[in-house]
């Protein structure tokens, strides 16, 4: 396929970049605060997203989103991914999941996130359930007029200032993986723990404790028993999202130890560019795909991780080089190649460990063969 973007592209590109600058200026802010930004501020670059057309990129226009493409949220979050400090959470990115709700759900719930006014997270995760969803154990049991909740959920991006939870559970006996609207004030609603992690993020994933929280009957997204196919659905996109951000922040890395080292001439790194441009093509092509009618949804998944294992790993190895190039800066708190060390280090864990996605990778190639997960022509 013909990736060359389109005078569209190109302006979406631009505008996204003049955002992606306007995050960094607070880069230092936020670091020094050990993450977040004060709400007044944070008030004031959601206002800028929106004005620039870079918020609720993955929601329709007619609901107020941006209505971009995949390809044109993987061209959007390439240069978000350039930004420290995770400061890409503040343009919002509504989990895709919410589009598959009920116009009253629509209303109470996507409608306001879209909007800005509030906020949404992901619970699936779970002490002994990390990347497998399939295995978690919180249950939803079946009462009068809805179900009550029990279970913990571990690392829940930006659940300290979400206002409600999409919550996956076993629901009855059938034990049905099912999502659940869970607001996050409802009795029985712990947050439990914000844990300190190697990054310092604007926002944090704390952990949550459900105790026979009420849930009605009309906050059960997408109906029982497809909590799952949602679950890899949400985790599809994700998966993508973050093999966009890996490069585009490994872009700027290779953009920075260039400009040092460009008087010592000591810089030169064929393979880490080589490796970076194919995990870009990759994930650009997976996405271009996803785009299309009548995708196999089960291939796409597998697609996701291997775009999400190339370009997170080959990140990795690219910021390790340009930290040795910074020598003893590259150590110091106060450069972008030092936080992107220990930014970048956890796109090998979140959203499925490299382990798993080289697991479902097998898996792909053993039902279907090394074509189905080959680019078009290959």
């Amino acid at each position: 396929m013909d990736f060359r973007y389109t005078p569209e592209q190109a302006d979406l590109k631009a505008r996204a970049a003049a955002y992606a600058r306007l995050l960094m200026r607070y880069e230092d802010q936020s670091e020094e605060a050990g993450g977040p930004l004060p709400s007044a501020t944070v008030r004031e670059l959601t206002r800028a997203a929106i004005e620039a057309g870079v918020y609720a990129i993955n929601m329709p226009a007619e609901w107020g989103g941006a209505g971009l493409t995949l390809l044109d949220q993987v061209i959007v979050e390439e240069e978000f991914g350039k930004v420290t400090n995770c400061l890409w959470d503040i343009p919002w990115r509504p989990a895709n999941v919410l589009a598959h709700g009920t116009g009253e759900q629509r209303e109470k719930y996507l409608l306001p996130v879209i909007r800005g006014e509030r906020f949404d997270a992901f619970a699936v995760t779970e002490p002994g359930a990390g990347s497998d969803p399939g295995s978690c154990t919180s249950t939803a049991t079946r009462t009068d007029g809805g179900w009550l909740l029990n279970g913990e959920k571990w690392f829940v991006t930006c659940g300290d200032i979400a206002d409600f939870l999409l919550v996956q559970a076993d629901a009855g006996p059938e034990r049905a993986a099912t999502l659940f609207f869970v607001d996050k004030r409802a009795a029985g609603v712990e947050m439990t723990r914000v844990p300190r992690f190697m990054h310092s993020a604007v926002n944090g994933h704390p952990e949550f404790t459900f105790s026979d929280v009420f849930v009605p009957d009309e906050d059960v997204l997408g109906g029982v028993g497809n909590g799952y196919e949602l679950t890899k659905e949400w985790f599809t996109d994700e998966r993508l999202m973050i093999a966009a951000r890996t490069v585009g922040a490994a872009e700027r890395a290779l953009e920075l130890a260039r400009d040092w080292a460009v008087e010592r001439r000591q810089f030169g790194s064929p393979i880490a560019d080589f490796q970076l441009i194919q995990g870009s093509a990759y994930t650009h092509q997976v996405a271009w795909e996803a785009d299309q009618p009548h995708t196999d949804r089960k291939t796409l998944h597998a697609k996701a991780s291997t775009a999400k294992l190339a370009a997170s790993e080959a990140a990795g190895r690219v910021i390790d080089r340009c930290v040795q190039i910074f020598g003893g800066r590259g150590y110091d708190r106060s450069y972008p190649v030092e936080r992107m060390y220990r930014e970048l280090r956890v796109d090998r864990i979140w959203e499925g460990t490299s382990e798993i996605q080289r697991l479902i990778i097998a898996n792909e190639l053993i039902k279907r063969g090394t074509r189905a997960l080959a680019l078009p022509g290959a």
